[in-house]
């Protein structure tokens, strides 16, 4: 009974898969480590190969008229603007008789505000007395700017109080001569009206010259309060900074940049490259369940590197393809893609294991000479190329090895075996190679029976196993005779089913 899903909808794919995107950024922590050990190891050359330049504080009290005990700083930020100005830094290398360009020196120092009313000046020099000086400079300079400013606002304030004064006397005068001209008081009730509301404009007149007069007054005696609290509270100071702490805090500035590129150009990658590293997304791009995976085979094997839960899987990995291959009525391949090695390495522990039946060689059709190191056991199968296939005896069963990377004889492959088990690594194919490789297998009508993912990634969940076709997800169709070991013996065997290849990676998924 099949189950046929061609009718049915299917789920949209998302445009980045965040799981495969965080395994293959994590597969390529080599690259973020060294970014991340080259940008530490950068920030701290530079904290020693180039030293901050010489610096020096001080800290000006600055008082203002309209001081506020709830001023939410914005005084003091005006005071910091006024400091990073031209005029500023003229006045300063004015008093030091430089002739720097003013704007060149802006660059140079920096002020802070600490308080509503305490301004921090950070001024860089070549040497620790040129930063003094300069300091000292600035700091002067910007004391006697902010005095001559309160004066000048005193001296308008009082100037335009007198001269609204003045002003209400001329007409003070103008209204005495009017009480003047006004005969006594008589029987005539307007004349007696008029002549009271000259006293009382004469009256007010008065009160206003005086009210005028006071606050002119109090201008000019409250500014110099003002001039007495602007002051340098705390004088020029030469920074002492430390080379450790400062390679330490330039190191971890380079650690995470150098981390954060790393990521950067890793995700960028990732989503550029698109190479399946999942099992879930391998399998849907081949068509074919994954039914074993191992990890990379070292090139030295023997040691303490190669742990037991290596050799455990080894040993497990062997014995199921021994079981497929045993059970399966013609001759079967192994191909891969991308780890040619652990293809030698393990066609040898599986010849090994099938040679206890009987005669059994295996066919090198692998790029390279990978079998030519290997040492040579009592009971090894015979390895023989690909070329000596059609001449070899017929009753001999015989294991291929092949691959399917760019550049494969597609042709070829029918005589390493008319079946196949593709060892594909993780991350190394791209979606559309493997889409390529799955629909040259059909066109050749080899059978998949599974994929073995050679370096896994330990976290991977995710399930391997087609559901919507048989089994193993088998390719092709079988047609041809059955045939055991080069012999022509008939065999009833269930077909197996052709699944179409996705035509892009969301189809796939």
């Amino acid at each position: 009974m099949t189950t046929n899903t061609s009718g049915q909808p299917s789920t949209a794919a998302p445009l980045v898969d965040l799981q495969g995107l965080v395994v293959a950024v994590r597969r390529r922590r080599r690259l973020w480590s060294a970014l991340a050990l080259l940008g530490l190891l950068v920030g701290a050359a530079a904290a020693a190969l180039m030293p901050a330049a010489p610096t020096a504080e001080t800290k000006v009290l600055v008082a203002h008229q309209a001081d506020q005990p709830n001023d939410p700083g914005t005084l003091i930020k005006t005071d910091v603007a006024v400091l990073e100005t031209t005029r500023i830094a003229g006045l300063a290398l004015k008093s030091l008789g430089s002739s720097e360009d003013p704007a060149l020196f802006l660059k140079d120092y920096q002020g802070v505000g600490l308080t509503n009313n305490v301004l921090q000046i950070t001024v860089t020099g070549t040497t620790r007395e040129q930063a003094l000086a300069r300091a000292k400079a600035l700091a002067n300079a910007f004391v006697a700017d902010h005095v001559s400013q309160l004066r000048a606002e005193a001296n308008a304030q009082a100037d335009a109080l007198l001269g609204e004064g003045n002003r209400l006397r001329t007409e003070l005068a103008q209204v005495n001569t009017e009480i003047g001209k006004e005969p006594a008081q008589g029987s005539d009730p307007s004349a007696a009206a008029t002549l009271e509301s000259l006293f009382a404009r004469r009256a007010a007149l008065t009160s206003q010259i005086d009210d005028y007069t006071q606050r002119a007054q109090d201008a000019r005696v409250g500014t110099p309060q003002l001039v007495v609290g602007t002051q340098v509270v705390d004088g020029p100071q030469a920074v002492v900074k430390s080379l450790p702490k400062v390679a330490a805090t330039d190191a971890g500035i380079g650690l995470a940049l150098g981390l954060v590129l790393g990521l950067a150009i890793s995700a960028v990658g990732t989503v550029v490259a698109d190479r399946p590293v999942l099992r879930r997304d391998i399998a849907a791009n081949l068509g074919a369940s994954v039914i074993a995976e191992l990890r990379q085979v070292p090139r030295r094997s023997t040691g303490l590197r190669w742990r037991r839960r290596t050799r455990t899987a080894r040993e497990r990995l062997t014995v199921t393809l021994a079981r497929t291959v045993r059970g399966s009525a013609e001759p079967v391949s192994l191909l891969e893609l991308g780890c040619a090695r652990s293809a030698a390495v393990i066609a040898l522990d599986l010849g090994r294991t099938l040679a206890a039946d009987g005669p059994l060689v295996i066919v090198d059709g692998l790029p390279g000479r990978w079998f030519d190191n290997r040492r040579q056991k009592p009971g090894d199968p015979v390895v023989v190329g690909s070329e000596r296939v059609t001449t070899g005896v017929p009753q001999e069963r015989r294991l291929g090895v092949g691959s399917v990377a760019p550049g494969t004889a597609w042709t070829d492959l029918q005589h390493l075996g008319t079946r196949t088990v593709l060892l594909v690594r993780a991350g190394h194919g791209s979606a559309a190679w493997l889409h390529t490789v799955a629909r040259q297998l059909a066109d050749l009508r080899i059978p998949v029976l599974g994929v073995v993912v050679i370096d896994a990634d330990p976290r991977d969940r995710t399930d391997g196993t087609l559901w919507d076709g048989l089994q193993t997800a088998l390719r092709g169709r079988v047609e041809r005779p059955a045939q055991q070991n080069g012999t022509a013996q008939p065999r009833t065997e269930r077909p197996s089913w052709v699944v179409r290849v996705p035509d892009s990676d969301r189809e796939a998924r």
